[in-house]
């Protein structure tokens, strides 16, 4: 694995750039999506749908609930799924705003084995853990809360960077996201430690438990059998993933939520290192005062901006759908304190952007952030683009009129 020095464009470049690329951009709009059931969303962070031909789309919120959306969506006929409400997942008010339900996934085979993943914040010890459930024998839009098989407990240090994010690559294996245990400037120093599993991507085969570990680990995984190194780590050098995919030609997208400065978009590679916390997007980060180890290597952001264009990245996926031409192929992003969505297309043989084109900006507030936060992009049944907005909303991309 090599280093490579990004080319970065001065500020007023920047920002010249975008301002030419918004006028040549596509014209989208978004408009209200389920909207009865949305009135009593909180926090929503993902939707995801079971791969079992029933096309139900299932909406998880932070606070506990997963809710089978109604097939009309004019209806407020949500079905509560699962709810882990009382389960006590933040430890204060502060906590609520990173801690809670995290992350859903179905199993690859869920349509006979009826299993799927979660990722939740517990407290005392304050840890994510990462279990195993089964639908109701009775009712396939129940979970069975009593199925419960826990996969993995990671202790996390504070409230924030938790990640959660999971989900089956092409493989069949299942990649978790971890952030770096929280706080600021990687301060447990967990990103590069190759025996912690903050700051990574894991890659583990839960269809099976394997001596006292609740899964298996593939023993293709770059750091299998290596002394002081976790086997299921797949990369490392990760600060807060948020938003992660795989394209259907098996590219791995991950959004990495920066610090100070820079927030970036990588292509994650087995056993690769993106520099966290000795680089944030591609240069040195400055509060990092002791050198990187011998013959430490990384790899750079396709993409990164700074924050004068926004301040916490949300990761999307690449569109497939048909209802917005214009975005087809393109690498669908936003900024969750700006309201700002981005559509990137990437030429992966030329390892280069070829365009970033702003599509959308919320108004503001009379603070500047964004009154509509982009906290999820995801794929309906029809590969159109659902966006899910922090204070609750629903909403869907199409092409302006």
């Amino acid at each position: 694995m090599h280093t490579v020095k990004a080319p970065f464009l001065t500020l007023a470049a920047s920002l010249a750039f975008l301002t030419a690329a918004a006028a040549e951009a596509p014209k989208i709009q978004l408009t209200p999506a389920f909207e009865k059931v949305a009135m009593t969303v909180e926090r929503p962070i993902s939707v995801v749908i079971p791969p079992d031909g029933s096309n139900r789309l299932f909406l998880v919120q932070q606070r506990g609930k997963i809710l089978v959306l109604p097939k009309d969506e004019s209806s407020g006929d949500a079905k509560v799924f699962l709810d882990f409400t009382d389960r006590k997942m933040e430890a204060n008010e502060q906590a609520k705003f990173e801690e809670g339900l995290l992350g859903l996934a179905f199993a690859p085979d869920f349509a006979k084995s009826g299993k799927f993943y979660v990722c939740y914040s517990q407290q005392d010890l304050k840890r994510s853990v990462y279990s195993e459930f089964t639908v109701s024998k009775d009712d396939p839009n129940k979970a069975d809360i009593k199925s419960e098989r826990i996969l993995l407990e990671v202790p996390q240090p504070f409230w924030n960077h938790n990640s959660g994010n999971l989900l089956f690559g092409p493989d069949g294996y299942l990649y978790l996201a971890l952030g770096d245990g929280g706080k600021r400037d990687d301060v447990t120093r967990t990103a590069q430690n190759l025996f912690m599993l903050n700051g990574k991507v894991l890659r583990i085969d839960p269809s099976k438990p394997s001596g006292s570990r609740g899964y298996t680990v593939p023993q293709d995984n770059p750091f299998v059998g290596k002394d002081g190194m976790r086997d299921e780590i797949w990369a490392y050098g990760l600060r807060n993933p948020w938003g992660i995919a795989f394209d259907e030609d098996g590219t791995f997208w991950l959004a990495d939520v920066g610090q100070d400065v820079w927030e970036e978009i990588d292509l994650i590679e087995k056993g690769g290192n993106y520099g966290w916390s000795f680089r944030e997007g591609a240069r040195p980060f400055p509060l990092r005062t002791d050198a990187p180890p011998t013959g430490f290597t990384y790899i750079e952001p396709i993409h990164e901006y700074p924050h004068s264009d926004g301040i916490s990245i949300t990761g999307g996926f690449v569109y497939r759908g048909e209802k917005v031409p214009a975005l087809k192929g393109a690498y669908i992003y936003g900024d969750w304190g700006f309201g700002r969505i981005w559509a990137l297309k990437y030429d992966k043989k030329a390892k280069k952007v070829i365009s970033n084109d702003l599509i959308y900006e919320a108004a503001r507030d009379t603070k500047g952030k964004g009154l509509m936060k982009p906290n999820a992009f995801c794929e309906d049944q029809n590969k159109e683009i659902l966006v899910l907005d922090w204070g609750g909303k629903i909403l869907r991309v199409e092409a302006a009129k």
